[in-house]
């Protein structure tokens, strides 16, 4: 590092940013629930020496694009974005962090060891909802652009710090800023990575299944036919599906993961009194694609699996479930591997660590595929923590994490965008 950098670096506010993570923790964003969040983010952005845009999103513009994809009605919601940089002279290139404020809910508060909605400092562990997934690094991102402006460099290029809402059931947030014109020639995604530098998402669809019986009273159980017993032999021809799907996968950025392209069943539920024969049962999942495939054509093989399996059955035969592909649609993103952003994060993490970071692609969907796909911005993921403890209770980041990522995505900027005295 040249002593730019090293200034740069040096500036990073360890100690503020994680106060500010457990002044985010504290606000509970769930989806559906993000505007105080948002608000104070906003402030945060502006406190830190970004210029501020905040704005209200048209949910109703919105559906009418086809990436558009939603699980949650909103009747209110803010796109907030802080741009950094742009002021110096000569080439530079434009970066776009983006981090998502929304969490999923906490559940059972017993489960947890400590309390979800306030971050508690323990093991070299920050613990709370949200602080995985992504709201640790969401800060780092903000702190990275406020030590370039405390250490008073200017940028080529500019730096903008997306905080997005929606990213858990369909990304409405990053498509906002897309639509309202939030472009760069690269983006980093603060997902929870373990500090692995990702080029690849893979897809995940959102499907509900109903699956029609015949009510009879319990004690004439014979003269019914149960919804819930039709549903063992859909469930077997799907896992039977998983394991052909991810049986000889090839791609080597998915080499590490025993099931790269899951099917998870998620929810189900059946009948309406313990004394009756199931009428009904509606099962809902999602269902991984993998990166490079055909979204339609991932679909048709999931639906010729289930209703070949339904084929099988003389009643669902005769009364075949009902298949919708409803909320998250997360179709799979790539670049390449030697893309710029790609090379710049990853030289920058082993300068800042000393270790070459690994390159690997996430199984799970997220709003990279938004960014490259619609907004024509080459992506990678890349923040602190583990996707595994997100999600669960006991949710944490590793300080350590936080610490790298922050001053990793400082560096990240300045040699991405260029700064004045390059």
């Amino acid at each position: 590092m040249d002593t730019t950098e090293r200034r740069v670096v040096d500036a990073v506010d360890v100690d503020g940013m994680l106060q500010y993570l457990g002044e985010l923790v504290a606000i509970p964003s769930v989806t559906g629930h993000e505007t105080p969040a948002q608000e104070n983010v906003a402030a945060q952005l502006a406190h830190c020496g970004l210029e501020v845009d905040v704005w209200e999103l048209d949910f109703e513009e919105l559906a009418n694009h086809p990436a558009f994809s939603i699980e949650v009605p909103r009747q209110h919601g803010l796109g907030v974005v802080g741009t950094l940089g742009g002021e110096a002279a000569g080439p530079g290139r434009d970066l776009i962090y983006n981090g998502h404020v929304d969490v999923v809910p906490a559940g059972d508060s017993a489960n947890w060891h400590y309390d979800p909605w306030q971050a508690t400092l323990a093991d070299g562990r920050i613990y709370g909802r949200g602080s995985a997934d992504m709201k640790g690094g969401l800060c780092c991102a903000l702190y990275a652009a406020k030590a370039i402006h405390d250490a008073q460099v200017q940028l080529r290029g500019k730096l903008m710090v997306q905080s997005v809402i929606g990213e858990e059931d369909g990304g409405v947030g990053t498509l906002a800023a897309i639509m309202r014109g939030y472009r760069a020639d690269g983006a980093v995604v603060v997902e929870p990575t373990q500090l692995t530098v990702a080029p690849a998402q893979a897809g995940a669809l959102n499907f509900r299944v109903t699956v029609p019986g015949h009510a009879a009273h319990g004690s004439m159980r014979t003269e019914g036919v149960s919804a819930i017993e039709k549903f063992g032999p859909l469930y077997t021809a799907l896992m039977e599906l998983e394991s052909e799907r991810n049986r000889d996968v090839q791609d080597p950025l998915y080499s590490g993961y025993d099931v790269p392209f899951a099917i998870c069943i998620g929810r189900v539920r059946g009948g309406n009194w313990a004394s009756t024969v199931a009428e009904s049962l509606t099962f809902e999942g999602r269902f991984g694609v993998a990166v490079g495939e055909d979204v339609l054509a991932a679909r048709r093989a999931f639906e010729e699996r289930l209703f070949s399996a339904a084929e099988q059955d003389p009643w669902l035969r005769n009364h075949p479930p009902q298949l919708e592909w409803w909320g998250g649609q997360f179709e799979p993103a790539h670049i390449a591997a030697d893309h710029p952003v790609v090379q710049t994060v990853q030289s920058s993490f082993g300068e800042i660590t000393g270790t070459r970071a690994t390159i690997a692609g996430v199984p799970y969907g997220a709003d990279m595929r938004l960014l490259v796909n619609e907004g024509n911005t080459p992506a990678v993921l890349f923040g602190p923590g583990d996707v595994r403890k997100a999600h669960q209770p006991d949710e944490y980041v590793p300080i350590d994490d936080l610490v790298a990522t922050a001053r990793t995505l400082a560096l990240v900027a300045l040699r991405f965008c260029g700064h004045k005295g390059d």
